[in-house]
């Protein structure tokens, strides 16, 4: 049975609403059921299946992107 969670994660290192699209994207392409990431927030709320994605997989790829992701 798969394993759906919520997370927030601040974000650090975004200068605009397209560093946000862009993280939204690459965590697309990677497999979570959805990210929504605020520039003014600073944060990206993520959905993802554990079973298939992980956590570190998931801050790796936004550090990939050029932003610094924790919790």
């Amino acid at each position: 049975m798969s394993k759906v969670v919520k997370k927030k994660l601040k974000i650090e290192g975004m200068h605009c609403t397209s560093c946000a699209m862009n993280i939204d994207f690459d965590l697309e392409d990677l497999g979570v059921k959805s990210a929504k990431t605020s520039y003014a927030k600073q944060e990206c709320e993520v959905e993802f299946d554990e079973e298939k994605v992980k956590e570190e997989t998931i801050i790796k790829t936004i550090e990939k992107t050029g932003y610094k992701a924790f919790q």
